[in-house]
């Protein structure tokens, strides 16, 4: 029987107290993966089952992650590393219809269909609108980062240790299983490069930028090629900056940019605004943003308990990309590279519930390092970036299958993403003014009111107006 697209359930298989009450599970995060956790549980609950005990740390004082904007950087009221990458005027760089929740609908929160780009306001609120719903907000503690997990084999339990901020107390609890859901974009990679120390102007990871009219009028120069790069140039660029450099250490990215955008080699000396490039070129400027990328950073997990991977599609050391190959009771959620989000978080979410609820049952050890190296060894032989996107589609498509989590049109979401491609190569500009139609409800989105770059406005009351 197809499973239904609601916020009612299936009904699933009850278990004994001591299967699932008996438990206990520490979340770690209250971001996307984190609050997927919490309702993937909600769910079960909700179809008639016994839940362990989840208690959820959030170091912020509220949910969403980096959806959760400040104009803090460095750190915040507590001394704690700001968490946020995000920035004033961002709106989603990638189609809706990608990411859309199987379970709750853009048009279920919104009333009605909306157009593909949604600024970063827009997602926070479609984000929260499912959990608030859900009713999981009890089940975390804010404003209490977690400090150190540890792992006593003689009890089979983990110990965290967690800092309640508001209060300046630690503690120490005892859990059955660890689902590590901090995300790793939020602790910047900086890289060296001779004459910074000495350079006139500004410099900033992409970590700390908050607003592109601060850059109006100046020559910038980026380093990198990842997404927040051609989205933070363009930023720049649409409010107003004179100029924009990007220096690339591998290949440039191509797009037809704009007549004062140029891409050089990588920078090799600052001196005085004077930058010098690979090639023996220069360009003066009056500010350098590193977006040099994350790392994934666990500084709270025991060193035998600590991912370390590479920012790739198949992570290191995870069967089935969420399940800790060297100890099945712990978990880490969203540690991939990116083409898929919100839905996959969710797709790993219950499949990480229903593996500690004993409904879906773990290989041993050997087995669990062969389906790295397998994912492994698949990734490796992607040929592009369309590749990628099936790679990740089909992963998507293996997780739900194994749960009760909604199926959905994987391919059809693919789809989303090729024409999104496709989009930007035909201008890097505009891309945002298409639309595309959801595989959850099947309807159109709606082309959006304003062109991206004559929106300067990027509130959510502004963007929903006449959608």
């Amino acid at each position: 029987m197809e499973r239904e697209r609601r916020f009612g359930y299936t009904e699933l298989p009850e278990r004994t107290m001591s299967e699932t009450m008996g438990k206990r599970v520490a979340v770690i995060g209250a971001g996307p993966s984190g609050l997927a956790q919490l309702r993937a549980f909600q769910s079960a609950k909700a179809g008639g089952a016994e839940i362990p005990e989840i208690v959820c740390y959030e170091k912020q004082d509220d949910w969403g992650g980096l959806w959760n904007y400040t104009w803090r950087t460095g750190t915040d009221e507590f001394g704690e590393p700001v968490h946020c990458s995000m920035y004033r005027y961002l709106w989603s760089n990638g189609p809706k219809e990608g990411l859309e929740f199987a379970d709750y609908s853009f048009e279920a929160h919104f009333g009605k269909q909306i157009a593909s780009y949604p600024p970063r306001e827009v997602l926070f609120d479609y984000i929260e609108g499912r959990v608030k719903k859900a009713g999981v907000r009890d089940w975390i503690r804010f404003r209490t980062p977690v400090r150190r997990v540890d792992f006593d084999d003689s009890t089979g339990l983990f110990a965290v240790t967690a800092h309640d901020l508001a209060n300046d107390v630690e503690s120490t609890e005892s859990f059955d299983h660890v689902v590590v859901a901090t995300g790793h974009f939020s602790t910047p990679n900086v890289p060296h490069f001779d004459g910074l120390d000495r350079f006139n102007g500004r410099v900033l990871h992409a970590h700390d930028f908050r607003d592109a009219v601060e850059f109006k009028d100046k020559d910038i120069l980026i380093i990198g090629t990842s997404y927040s790069a051609e989205d933070i140039g363009s930023q720049c660029w649409k409010y107003g900056c004179k100029s924009v450099t990007v220096s690339h250490r591998t290949a440039a990215m191509g797009y037809d940019w704009p007549d004062n955008w140029k891409e050089v080699p990588l920078l090799q000396k600052v001196e005085g605004n004077t930058c010098t490039f690979k090639d023996g070129s220069t360009a003066d400027v009056d500010a350098i943003i590193l977006c040099t990328g994350y790392l994934h950073h666990f500084p709270f997990m025991a060193p035998e308990l600590c991912l370390k991977t590479a920012n790739r599609l198949a992570a290191a050391d995870l069967y089935k990309g969420v399940v800790w190959v060297d100890n099945p009771k712990l978990f880490y959620l969203g540690m991939q590279d990116q083409w898929y989000t919100f839905n996959m978080f969710d797709g790993q979410a219950w499949y990480v519930r229903d593996v500690i609820m004993d409904r879906i049952e773990v290989p041993d050890r050997e087995a669990r390092a062969a389906d790295v190296a397998d994912r492994e060894a698949r990734e490796d032989a992607i040929e592009d970036d369309y590749g990628a996107i099936r790679y990740q589609g089909d992963y998507v498509k293996e997780l739900i299958a194994e749960t009760d989590y909604p199926s959905f049109d994987v391919d059809g979401a693919n789809e989303a993403f090729f024409q999104w491609k496709k989009h930007k190569k035909q201008n890097i500009m505009t891309f945002r003014d298409n639309c595309y139609r959801s595989v959850m409800t099947g309807s159109m989105a709606p082309v959006h009111h304003t062109p991206w770059v004559e929106a300067m406005d990027d509130s959510m009351a502004s963007y929903l107006l006449n959608e």
